[in-house]
């Protein structure tokens, strides 16, 4: 089985969409871990804040087998409209962020709203080039930019309260 950490993320009615996209994952794999919900400022473009969450996803399919058969149908399920706006309001956004411990982009270890839920999840994990810490980066990134924990959206996939 492949451990695949996955990013979500919603500023389209994001209470309803991220617990929802966490239920829709189920289908097609088994969750093994899901990180709080956090807020964050839309980046790119103004809008509404985000939600984001990370899930540990274990499956037997390949990174581009998760990408086809799951994360599009889930976010066609859930309405994603894409746009030339890659900043664009959505309601979910679902990225490989780590497939069998291997950074998919370099781009996400510079994303506080990636970062901080990753490290809730896989504490442990360190840049597979610089060895720095998750934990560090995560400390580091919530110096720079205003994230807020959001008790109740995840609690009941996460087991916090």
């Amino acid at each position: 089985m492949h451990q695949v950490y996955l990013s979500l993320g919603s500023n389209i009615q994001p209470e309803a969409n991220l617990p929802r996209a966490v239920e829709l994952l189920q289908e097609y794999g088994e969750i093994h871990s899901v990180s709080r919900a956090w807020e964050s400022e839309a980046v790119g473009s103004p809008g509404p804040n985000f939600l984001n969450a990370c899930v540990l996803f274990a499956t037997p399919l390949s990174r581009t087998e998760v990408k086809e058969k799951v994360i599009h149908p889930i976010e066609t399920k859930l309405a994603r409209k894409r746009s030339a706006d890659k900043y664009a309001a959505r309601t979910i956004d679902i990225d490989i962020v780590v497939f069998d411990e291997q950074l998919c982009d370099d781009k996400f270890w510079k994303q506080a709203f990636v970062v901080v839920p990753l490290a809730e999840i896989h504490p442990k994990y360190e840049h597979p080039v610089t060895r720095e810490s998750i934990l560090q980066q995560a400390a580091y990134l919530r110096q720079k930019v205003w994230m807020e924990a959001r008790p109740g959206v995840l609690d009941r996939f996460n087991g916090t309260s």
